[in-house]
């Protein structure tokens, strides 16, 4: 039985020291915090993170020291550095604000590196813990106009490869080139682009047939 009691007590005493280890490392995250905090408004933002860094490193799940470390990054232009931050606040709470307020930020850094897709879903999530931020509706609708302008933009500057018919007209094309017929080289193409868009893929061809011909003409 004494030696069961001693035991208890050990376990006790060491459960009480944990206790307080972890009560000294919230306090010195606070500190940290409090000093990354006073760095981040003197502009300072390079010595904020490594406060905020500090701070990580005493109290891991600390919502402020992660949500905070992830804005000196984002100020400092870090954004790919910042978003891990982020999400490490994000997972390190309870409160649905304080998420909300982590996944916008997400939003935001993806939204600077012209990540569209991650934007949306980031922001989603953040009202997904607060409807209502207007903010971050308004950015999601930006994310979602800034997507379907960068698809379209693809689409234009890598169209599908060219068709069977237009490899044909291009072909005919090449045939009355032999014959110094330019003109009707150009309206061969013009037509076939008319009737099928893949022969955008000649698109250098028929502007150099163009030069040929404003030369021929002065």
């Amino acid at each position: 039985m004494k030696i069961l009691h001693y035991v208890v007590f050990c376990l006790l005493c060491f459960s009480m020291k944990a206790q307080q280890d972890s009560i000294v490392q919230q306090r010195l995250a606070r500190s940290f915090v409090r000093e990354g905090n006073a760095l981040y408004e003197a502009e300072k933002y390079g010595d904020a993170a490594i406060a905020y860094k500090k701070a990580t490193a005493q109290a891991g799940t600390y919502f402020k020291s992660s949500f905070n470390l992830g804005n000196a990054l984002y100020a400092q232009k870090n954004y790919k550095e910042a978003v891990p931050q982020y999400e490490l606040a994000a997972t390190g709470t309870e409160n649905k604000l304080e998420k909300a307020a982590a996944y916008h930020n997400i939003g935001n850094a993806h939204l600077q590196e012209k990540e569209y897709s991650k934007a949306i879903e980031a922001y989603k999530k953040s009202l997904r813990n607060n409807p209502s931020d207007d903010e971050t509706r308004y950015n999601l609708a930006f994310a979602r106009e800034k997507l379907k302008q960068q698809q379209e933009d693809d689409k234009k500057n890598n169209p599908p490869p060219p068709s069977d018919y237009a490899k044909r007209m291009k072909k005919k094309a090449d045939n009355l080139l032999e014959g110094n017929q330019f003109e009707e080289v150009l309206k061969l193409m013009e037509a076939a682009l008319e009737k099928d868009p893949t022969v955008a893929n000649y698109k250098d061809f028929m502007q150099r047939i163009e030069s040929v011909i404003e030369i021929k003409t002065k």
